[in-house]
């Protein structure tokens, strides 16, 4: 039987199974986030390389982590032994790296929130959300990000709060780096997942985390590597864009240095895989992602658009997947996938 991990804070007794090897506790990700690859898991798991399905790649890098749906399901089913993850957003390094350290005591924070919001009406928590929002923009010029302390705890909180109530749980920052998403429609959300945040935190014991851009792979890339990037959305339309994850912006040049990255990565050896947003879905003649990534396999596979606050132009999308290692694809399948957005 597995052993029991008990974790007692001030207001809250959890329990989750401790399974050491492999760590297989169904950890999901913590966040709700915009490209979050949750849905894709499955085709996902048909496209890794076969050495990793065959459980011999040890170390795992995702330097545009997010929500970190395919991390969770790399470090859960394949035995890999350490993982590096990167990302720019300062705000969600932060959140991850509470959760390694302190996770008991992020989970006193979010219970907190979680009963203050449960009492209020509806008026009332739109009320709490817009204040709790002001206080997390103003309150980051006190944060040093560059030094861990007690603050990164209630500053993690904070956000978790902010992404389970704010609207389809979209992190969107202006130009000045102010969280302005508004509130969301949800009846008593989830603010405080105990159990999940108990299993994450085992799941991340393995992890290096810190802030980075991609190109920090180059510099910290070993030998038996297996490297994915999920990098901002390259927009669909003039109109679509959500690469606002942070104040900065990730532009055609950015995609450009990024497929040279992937070159790197491919020319020491190692594996190395990239989705994007196909931009066929909007202009069948735009060939940017097959022109840069010409070298490689690059297949497209449906998705779901999931954000727009009009929900009738939610629907399905297809998105590019490109590696640098062959895999088991229907070409047909692909045949009939293009055919269908021509």
């Amino acid at each position: 039987m597995p052993k029991k991990l008990e974790l007692v804070t001030d207001e809250v007794i959890s329990t989750a199974e401790d399974l050491f090897q492999p760590y297989n506790l169904k950890a999901k990700p913590f966040l709700k986030w915009a490209g979050g690859k949750g849905q894709l898991l499955q085709k996902f798991q048909e496209l890794y390389p076969q050495k990793l399905i065959d459980k011999k790649i040890k170390n795992y890098y995702e330097p545009f982590l997010g929500s970190g749906a395919v991390f969770f399901d790399i470090a859960q089913n394949y035995e890999i032994e350490n993982a590096f993850l990167y990302d720019i957003n300062e705000e969600l390094v932060l959140t991850y790296q509470v959760i390694q350290k302190d996770v008991s005591k992020l989970i006193n924070f979010l219970y907190h929130y979680q009963k203050s919001y449960y009492r209020l009406n509806k008026k009332q928590q739109e009320e709490y959300f817009y204040e709790q929002r002001t206080n997390y923009n103003l309150q980051r010029f006190n944060i040093d990000y560059n030094k861990y302390s007690e603050q990164w705890i209630s500053r993690a909180a904070q956000l978790i709060f902010l992404n389970r109530t704010c609207f389809n749980g979209l992190y969107r920052v202006n130009s000045k780096g102010d969280f302005n998403t508004p509130i969301g429609d949800y009846e008593n959300p989830t603010i405080c997942d105990e159990y999940n945040l108990l299993c994450v935190s085992k799941i991340l014991e393995i992890a290096t985390i810190k802030k980075a851009d991609f190109r920090q792979v180059k510099r910290e890339l070993k030998n038996n590597s297996f490297v994915y990037f999920d990098p901002p959305y390259r927009p669909i339309s003039k109109t679509a864009n959500f690469t606002a994850y942070s104040k900065h912006d990730f532009d055609d040049k950015e995609q450009y240095d990024l497929s040279s990255l992937f070159k790197y990565i491919h020319s020491k050896g190692e594996f190395v895989m990239l989705s994007n947003s196909d931009p066929k879905n909007n202009d069948i003649t735009d060939n940017f992602f097959d022109d840069i990534y010409q070298d490689f396999n690059l297949i497209r596979i449906p998705a779901k658009r999931m954000i727009n606050s009009d929900k009738t132009k939610r629907g399905k999308i297809n998105e590019i997947v490109v590696t640098n290692y062959s895999f088991q694809t229907c070409k047909k399948e692909q045949k009939e996938t293009l055919q269908a957005i021509s």
